[in-house]
């Protein structure tokens, strides 16, 4: 199976200048990500980065960095994706949570 989502958007700053946001799952095997702004943090369970439509975290087992480049805003990343969230009102707080959250288990 084989999973595309696609979103253009317009930058707040410039209204002339579009961004494309692109998602794309191959297999629950391989995710290529679009409009990434910054890798915030990952392992091998957990993506964190901000893109163009905002922060999302990415779970999964044996995740792998294949590519970043950030001059185009690509990521992609190997592994066996569990799952892909957009964080909504503040992700970086709701994802201090989540590490905070994992401390105290």
């Amino acid at each position: 199976m084989h999973i595309i989502l696609w979103v253009k958007c317009m930058d707040k700053k410039d209204k002339e200048s579009n961004f494309n946001h692109l998602v794309e799952i191959n297999e629950r095997k391989t995710l290529v990500v679009s409009g990434v702004k910054k890798l915030e943090s990952f392992d091998s369970k957990e993506f964190f980065l901000e893109s163009v439509m905002g922060y999302i975290l990415i779970k999964g087992q044996d995740l792998e960095l294949i590519k970043l480049d950030t001059w185009e805003g690509t990521l992609s990343i190997k592994g066996k994706i569990n799952s892909f969230n957009y964080l909504d009102n503040g992700g970086k707080k709701a994802k201090e949570e989540s590490v905070l959250s994992k401390l105290f288990k």
